[in-house]
């Protein structure tokens, strides 16, 4: 057993905050991804989505805009996360369309029903077996469905390699920490199987045909405004705090001064913080 078992743990309750303003963030990018599929998925054909994964349904509200004729379904396990997806999809006054259900994933997939869009954003990878899976989700698409799975595309950067502090190349070692714990979260998942993630070979080991695979790119160039500010400080917190023990003490110094709201090199203060990260998106379409 690993020493950094409870470290892998992930706070959803805690997390929340952080992913609702990075998706507020991205919705950009989210926006373009739903109007491509809405090019071979016409939105009049569109009658009902699941937003596999939803969290607190900033995605589930972008879908249910884009698909105007659709009840959309932000399924998560985390029943704080779809209270907040409830009361984000009331606040845009779309609560007539978008419900809410709790899965434990991937316990009983079929009752979350059929669908004729199956949006897995980052979602699928919190799940032991990955190919079983996407072949559960395709048992749920009517005939012409698509399902959308997001994963990979290009880490998030936020600073220059060199930020005159410390070594150069802090996200690239942040990154490496992080693999290492995906990789044991990954490993103590309920039936984790390890898994070529060849999205495409798998959607199509799951009876679809692949309908295209695209990537939509976020730049949010320096000087950043002050909501992006905002979510650097709270995306490096959490990064301190999960890789607490697998960092090395310098770099962990470097973090605490980015962090701290006093420090002229801090992440409130500098003039060269920025967002950019790509995320990519796999479909594949039920016959």
């Amino acid at each position: 057993m690993s020493h950094h078992h409870d470290t892998t743990h992930i706070d959803w309750d805690e997390l929340a905050p952080l992913m609702e303003r990075g998706a507020e963030l991205q919705s950009p990018l989210y926006r373009q991804a739903a109007a491509w599929i809405g090019e071979f998925l016409p939105a009049a054909g569109v009658r009902r989505i699941l937003d596999i994964g939803s969290g607190p349904g900033v995605l589930t509200t972008l879908l249910a805009e884009a698909f105007p004729y659709a009840e959309v379904v932000a399924v998560d396990a985390t029943a704080p996360l779809l209270e907040r997806a409830r009361a984000r999809a009331e606040r845009g006054g779309l609560g007539d369309r978008v419900r809410v259900q709790h899965a434990e994933l991937p316990d009983k997939v079929e009752e979350l029903g059929q669908a004729d869009l199956i949006w897995a954003g980052h979602s699928v990878h919190h799940i032991g077996d990955q190919r079983a899976t996407l072949g559960d989700f395709a048992t749920l698409l009517r005939p012409g469905g698509v399902l959308a799975v997001v994963e990979g595309g290009l880490p998030m950067r936020r600073l220059p390699r060199d930020i005159g502090i410390g070594r150069p190349g802090l996200e690239a070692r942040l990154d490496a920490a992080a693999a290492e714990w995906f990789i044991e979260m990954r490993a103590e998942l309920p039936g984790a199987k390890d898994e070529v993630e060849d999205w495409r070979a798998l959607l199509s080991a799951a009876g679809l045909t692949p309908s295209g695979t695209r990537s939509f790119l976020l730049d949010i160039p320096a000087p950043v405004p002050e909501a992006v500010r905002e979510e650097q400080v709270a995306a490096f917190a959490w990064q301190r705090k999960i890789l607490d023990g697998r960092l090395a003490s310098d770099d962990v110094t470097v973090l605490d001064r980015l962090l701290d709201p006093d420090d002229p090199q801090g992440l409130r203060q500098r003039p060269d913080a920025y967002l950019l990260t790509a995320h990519t998106v796999h479909t594949a379409r039920r016959g």
